[in-house]
């Protein structure tokens, strides 16, 4: 039987402080997503997923933050401290994004002091490179923070329509969402104003560097995978109330995917899986925010194709990083790469936005499916390292990462998945008080 593990004194607390709440709300929990309690709030008890989180922290503490941020001080014109990490050479900077985000998180929650002070450096670090390129690259990069090699030509050449330089590159605008995501986090999570105001500036350089661009051509840039570039504008608009992030949030929309979704249209076969979830992530955000109800439509039918079509019974999609056609089931037991981490972590925030705006069970039994059965599932109970793909192919294996080793898109955002299974165990809706998932756990509504 599954068993919350709510005190009673807590649960007494909630019902009494309810009517308060509505007065006088806590600002923790406005800062981003305001269904959720601040991570301080909901304590995880002894059990599989605290042991996780707690493995994970000891993991994250492993890695050299002078390495993360090599490639950030490089494009900057200063000095790296350190060698930057060779794995996925061409991606440099993808993970540090990551990892401040996880570092933010598992501070908030657990006030583990290293993680603030790792946080913190980091910040002061990517300050000091965005008012570098403030300096060094005035003409192109005032606001710029990001470590993709080659960050001048790519940019400066695409702020003139030249995609060239561009497209020969590896994702560049996935490659900054990290960071985009990371700076936020920070702010959301911790209050840290510093990184708002970073954050705010790095957004304010994506606008500018793109104002020259036609519709057609920005829609040519966004074949290339950029994250959930749209989404980020989406809440710095929530964050300020200028509407010029929520027209860059509709601007850096991929109409290629939006307006079939918005129509209930699957045209997923055989696309790169997770190029398509930040987008839904992103249409869902500007939706919820603006009241549109297109892109919110696109977002839902996003999440109901994908979980009802082509999502396997443990929550993860994609073989080989490709949706199958619906009628190439096969694929996914014949197929050395099955189901990637990234895809499900996305797919839950996917999730966890649309239960935010309309409650339902169906959202979160997804969730719920997902997180233990895959999520949880892809840190090793030992060491701590993270997987990439997870097979349904009979007697296969899994590969699991080594700290400062193994630096794929799976191990940036399992950094992540492991300090936030506070989130979503406990939600509220005004005075309604949410029990979503079975995980030991205490809740202290304030």
């Amino acid at each position: 039987m599954k068993k919350i593990l709510l005190t009673a004194v807590h649960l007494v607390k909630a019902i009494l402080f309810a009517a308060l709440f509505l007065c006088c709300r806590v600002d923790a929990q406005d800062r981003l997503y305001a269904n959720e309690f601040p991570l301080s709030d909901v304590q995880l008890l002894d059990g599989t997923f605290k042991h996780a989180r707690d493995l994970n922290i000891q993991t994250l503490l492993k890695y050299k933050v002078n390495r993360l941020l090599a490639g950030y001080r490089k494009e900057a014109g200063l000095s790296p401290k350190d060698s930057i990490y060779k794995n996925w050479d061409g991606l440099d900077g993808h993970v540090g994004g990551h990892y401040l985000t996880a570092l933010a998180m598992n501070y908030a929650a657990t006030k583990n002091a290293e993680c603030g002070r790792r946080m913190k450096y980091m910040i002061a670090e990517l300050k000091a490179c965005q008012d570098a390129n403030n300096v060094n690259n005035a003409d192109w990069g005032r606001g710029y923070i990001g470590a993709v090699p080659g960050s001048k030509k790519i940019w400066s050449t695409l702020q003139k329509g030249d995609m060239a330089a561009y497209r020969s590159a590896w994702v560049p605008w996935y490659n900054v969402h990290k960071m985009y995501a990371g700076l936020r986090d920070a702010w959301a999570y911790t209050g840290n104003e510093e990184a708002k105001d970073i954050f705010l500036q790095f957004c304010d350089w994506a606008i500018n560097l793109t104002a020259s661009l036609t519709e057609a051509q920005m829609q040519s840039m966004l074949d290339t995978e950029h994250g959930g570039m749209n989404e980020i504008f989406a809440d710095a608009f929530y964050m300020t109330g200028d509407e010029k992030y929520m027209a860059a949030a509709k601007r850096f929309s991929h109409r290629q995917l939006l307006h079939p979704m918005s129509e209930g249209k699957d045209n997923l076969d055989n696309k790169h899986a997770n190029t398509q979830v930040p987008k839904a992530i992103g249409f869902q955000r500007i939706g919820e925010l603006s009241g549109d109800e297109s892109y919110y439509k696109a977002g839902e039918y996003f999440w109901q194709t994908v979980t009802a079509n082509r999502s396997l019974a443990f929550g993860g999609n994609s073989r080989r990083e490709f949706f199958p056609a619906v009628t190439a089931c096969s694929d996914f037991v014949d197929d050395v790469e099955g189901p990637e981490t990234c895809n499900t972590y996305n797919m839950l925030k996917l999730s966890a936005g649309l239960f935010r705006s309309a409650p339902s069970a169906s959202y979160i039994d997804f969730y719920e499916r997902a997180l233990y059965n895959h999520i949880l599932s892809t840190q090793h109970p030992v060491h701590g390292g993270y997987v990439y793909f997870t097979p349904a192919r009979p007697r296969h294996y899994r590969v699991y990462s080594s700290p400062n080793e193994g630096m794929w898109c799976c191990v940036g955002s399992g950094m992540e998945n492991h300090g936030k299974y506070n989130a979503m165990i406990y939600t509220h809706q005004n005075d309604s008080l949410f029990l979503n998932l079975c995980i030991a756990s205490e809740l202290d509504w304030k």
